[in-house]
């Protein structure tokens, strides 16, 4: 058995011979039909690589995108299965599973012809293990079953964290919404010793301190939340001074615009869209002190260079720091992939969704179909 009490790849058995399908997440940026970044595909490579030179025939299915239910070359996995053929030749790829609307409907029909004619079934899908998507709780149902290696991998660091870490613990959250973190940032309170928080979520709880916040993203109905989180006596770390623009457009400096550095209170007509030189700092160094970062969500819209510098500060503190360090998928693995430091951190996970939801709740729904199968 694997980490918590999941069967592994050698619990399947002797392989030879059988077909076994693999739920792997090739959910992969491509644009213009090419693939901007294979890291997903390249994680998956032991399992698959493992279960071929068991002698098993087999059998890869993903999802891309969102193409709701409906068959949409625009979300074809066409791109995937050339490249995978070029790392792992033999391995059979399906087409999108969410073609089907069976898919997140999690439709026993669809289940039923997905499995037929296999013999095993692997989940090396960690970033889709939070959805209970047919592909992911339906095959277990049936057929004996197991984690890939990637999967976990994922759940034993990531439980670590949540369960054992070194201390001080810091989270770093960003990202755009209070809303979409807000249970997870209860859970983090729990376990963390302390929480900086950046990005466009900031200045909901800046709004909750009494300051004003300009043309900035606000949840005005989360204002009250944030100020019951800050009332709590958590150690909260939000930004001090932040980097505002007025009049111009993101990713099209040549609209004008004014761009300068502000403290925490913005008048209107200025948004603010990274934390300032001053925050960075204050942040580096509740970094540099840490035993265990977590690191979810920008500080900033990083995409643009004008608003960079928070996130490449942020990113660049959690690489040189000396503690145990995760980044926990989604934009954070794009940053650090774009500011030269996702060799330098200790786990980029390939699931942001999916880390955040086993920190906050321990578990995940395809764990649980994992511990449900007939030789688990």
């Amino acid at each position: 058995m694997a980490v918590f009490g999941v069967p592994e790849l050698e619990d399947l058995g002797d392989i030879d011979g059988k077909s076994v399908l693999v739920r792997v997440d090739f959910n992969v940026p491509i644009r213009d039909g090419l693939i901007t970044d294979d890291l997903r595909i390249k994680s998956a490579l032991p399992t698959l690589k493992f279960l071929q030179e068991k002698g098993a025939k087999v059998t890869a299915c993903s999802h891309l995108g969102r193409p709701k239910g409906k068959v949409n070359p625009d979300y074809s996995l066409e791109p995937v299965k050339a490249h995978l053929a070029s790392l792992a030749p033999g391995i059979e790829l399906l087409d999108n599973l969410r073609f089907n609307p069976g898919e997140e409907g999690n439709d026993p029909a669809f289940v039923a012809s997905l499995v037929a004619g296999f013999d095993a079934y692997v989940n090396d899908a960690f970033g889709a293990s939070h959805r209970s998507h047919a592909s992911i709780v339906g095959p277990p149902q049936t057929l004996p079953s197991a984690a890939g290696r990637l999967l976990a991998k994922e759940v034993e660091v990531i439980l670590g964290v949540r369960n054992q870490p070194r201390r001080p613990f810091v989270a770093v959250m960003g990202g755009a919404k209070v809303s979409d973190k807000l249970s997870v940032i209860e859970a983090l309170l729990e376990i963390v010793d302390s929480i900086i928080v950046g990005g466009g979520m900031a200045f909901t709880f800046l709004k909750a301190q009494g300051h004003s916040v300009g043309d900035s993203l606000l949840e005005e109905d989360m204002v009250e939340t944030c100020a019951r989180l800050l009332a709590s006596g958590a150690t909260i770390h939000l930004p001090e001074d932040v980097t505002a623009m007025t009049g111009g457009k993101l990713f099209e400096p040549e609209a004008g615009g004014e761009i300068r550095q502000a403290g925490a209170s913005l008048p209107d007509g200025w948004m603010g869209l990274d934390i300032g030189p001053g925050t960075a700092a204050v942040f580096t160094d509740v970094i540099n002190d840490a035993g265990t970062v977590l690191w979810n969500g920008p500080m900033g819209v990083f995409e643009d260079p004008r608003f960079a510098a928070g996130t490449s500060a942020v990113a660049h503190a959690i690489a040189e720091s000396r503690a145990f360090t995760v980044v926990g998928g989604g934009d954070s693995a794009a940053a650090a992939k774009q500011f030269g430091i996702d060799r330098d951190v200790d786990h980029v996970s390939t699931g942001g969704g999916a880390s955040l939801e086993l920190i906050e709740q321990g578990d995940l729904p395809g764990l649980e179909a994992l511990r449900g199968a007939p030789n688990a």
